[in-house]
């Protein structure tokens, strides 16, 4: 533990240009908390893509370890929820954001932020998931829990080449939703319907300026887009769905109207993956565990090493990259 290991920081100079490298490390850097954890897997989501770029304002402590997503190993620990060798998860809570991240081999982290890895799953299955898929499995479970049923009609999933969208898809087919496919990149149809989308729309339908309501296309949506997106899916929900918005893709506006919610009852739920209570963020893995195709996660996800994380941290933010990014920490960092 006392050796050197590497890292990727971002760091700014005295006129706030952000930089990022590979660097080395040591027990002493790392930050509070009561669990050591070696990291085995992590994963490259939009927002670790915003933080390495310096695209978005993610990072708020510098210098800064990104990597909100990880699984691994507890080495060490001072309380008494986790002992040394256990399999544990981590997704959220400021972390590659405020708390040095997943991009190195170790991590101090406080036992609450952490859930046990769950049955049946192994650490590179889980950040195959990551935040992303662990949102979504949020947003199928927000629908439920406002009674949206597979006979209530069909769901939009907006961004659907993306990490949120694809496993989304994954999810509600599986769970017998009939599912429309929103996306910018229409020669990825044929992927989007092996997932199981029903059917594949243009981006274009929703992400344009539209009217304040339109016609009821769908009982209900999942959205990591934001902006005009939004606004027309919820223009186009029928009377009584629900849309769970937990993405910004094209913007953080919400140029709408009160006009679906009180004309049609549309319900918007706002979906936090960051500090959900850990009572939350365990069933929701376990239905993930449960209800996600393993088939289908491996066709959306692809495997990369420590070096690979820079590059594809940018990939992700042009539109580059389908589905998910697992990182082999254990061979390549």
């Amino acid at each position: 533990m006392q050796e050197p290991f590497r890292a990727i920081v971002v760091s700014r100079d005295e006129n706030k240009k952000q930089s990022v490298a590979i660097t080395e490390l040591t027990h002493a850097d790392l930050m509070e908390g009561d669990v050591v954890v070696e990291v085995e897997a992590t994963t490259v989501n939009y927002k670790d893509g915003l933080a390495i770029t310096g695209r978005g304002p993610v990072v708020r402590r510098w210098p800064m370890v990104p990597g909100i997503d990880a699984a691994g190993t507890v080495i060490s620990s001072t309380g008494t929820e986790f002992k040394a060798g256990d399999k544990v998860l981590l997704n959220g809570f400021g972390v590659g954001e405020t708390h040095l991240g997943a991009y190195a081999r170790y991590m101090q982290l406080k036992s609450d932020w952490l859930i046990p890895l769950p049955e049946g799953l192994s650490a590179h299955d889980t950040m195959a998931v990551g935040t992303a898929g662990y949102t979504a499995m949020l947003s199928v479970m927000a629908l439920e829990r406002h009674g949206i049923t597979p006979s209530s009609g069909p769901i939009a999933v907006t961004g659907a080449n993306g990490g949120v969208g694809t496993v989304a898809i994954a999810l509600l087919s599986k769970l017998g939703f009939e599912v429309v496919a929103s996306t910018g990149r229409m020669g990825e149809a044929d992927f989007l319907k092996s997932l199981g989308a029903t059917e594949v729309i243009d981006r274009a339908e929703l992400s344009e300026p539209g009217k304040p309501l339109g016609k009821e296309r769908f009982a209900g949506g999942i959205d990591a887009v934001g902006s005009h997106t939004l606004a027309n899916l919820l223009a186009q929900t029928r009377y009584g769905g629900v849309v769970a918005a937990c993405g910004l893709a094209q913007g953080m506006d919400l140029p709408t109207t009160v006009a679906p919610f009180i004309l049609r009852g549309v319900t918007l739920c706002g979906i936090d993956s960051v500090m959900a209570p850990k009572p939350a963020r365990i069933e929701a893995w376990q239905r993930i565990a449960k209800d996600l195709d393993m088939e289908k996660l491996k066709a959306i996800s692809k495997t990369i090493g420590f070096e690979d994380i820079i590059g594809a941290a940018t990939d992700i933010l042009d539109g580059k990259i389908r589905g998910r990014v697992v990182v082999d920490m254990i061979t390549s960092a």
